[in-house]
């Protein structure tokens, strides 16, 4: 499974999920998080990146002009639409983006099943809240267009490799305190999910 450490605020974390083997960093944009990082910072960060990791960054409740001038600003991959947007906000984005769903029951796991999408459990706030999705949803159906995200760690990440998910998402569940990683979840976290080690 590809792997993307969300939450990033420092560069010492994000070249440390990078050393660690993560696929794609996410940045917070949403003000009211623990995880939030100026755009400003986010830029420097992305400058002394390997080229090979796909940066994202998480946009909530924003209009989709916002979302171009960050995007462009910090030179990052990928927009993370973390919010019910309606057409008209995708129609205008000029970036390339990947869609939440903040789901609230298993019909919702279908929404956009034709796109790769990453699939959270509903909790009110936005990100980082350890909530998990039920994962008897995701029994006997394609998930290879799914990134599972929302109250993942080191100690069940693995129990999730039999579904088939495209990637899987992880914030706070690979933390030390808010905004901050602990390096031997990290590393325990991405190789277990990636190539089903377990390591100290």
């Amino acid at each position: 499974m590809r792997v993307k450490i969300c939450g990033i605020t420092n560069y010492e974390d994000a070249k440390l999920s990078c050393d660690y083997g993560a696929d794609a960093l996410g940045f917070v944009t949403y003000e009211k998080s623990p995880r939030f990082i100026h755009p400003e910072n986010i830029k420097e960060i992305i400058k002394k990146l390997p080229p090979f990791v796909t940066k994202t960054i998480l946009f909530v409740n924003v209009e989709a002009e916002y979302v171009n001038e960050v995007m462009e600003y910090t030179k990052a991959d990928l927009a993370q639409i973390h919010f019910e947007a309606n057409a008209d906000f995708y129609k205008n984005l000029k970036c390339r983006h990947i869609k939440v769903i903040r789901a609230k029951e298993k019909a919702n796991i279908e929404k956009f099943s034709e796109e790769y999408r990453i699939v959270d459990a509903y909790v009110p706030q936005y990100g980082g809240s350890g909530k998990r999705v039920a994962l008897e949803w995701f029994e006997n159906r394609d998930n290879s267009k799914i990134i599972l995200a929302g109250g993942l760690n080191p100690n069940n990440v693995f129990e999730v490799g039999h579904y088939g998910f495209y990637g899987v998402d992880v914030s706070s569940g690979v933390e030390k305190t808010p905004g901050k990683k602990d390096r031997h979840k990290l590393r325990k976290f991405i190789s277990l999910a990636k190539y089903g080690l377990r390591c100290g």
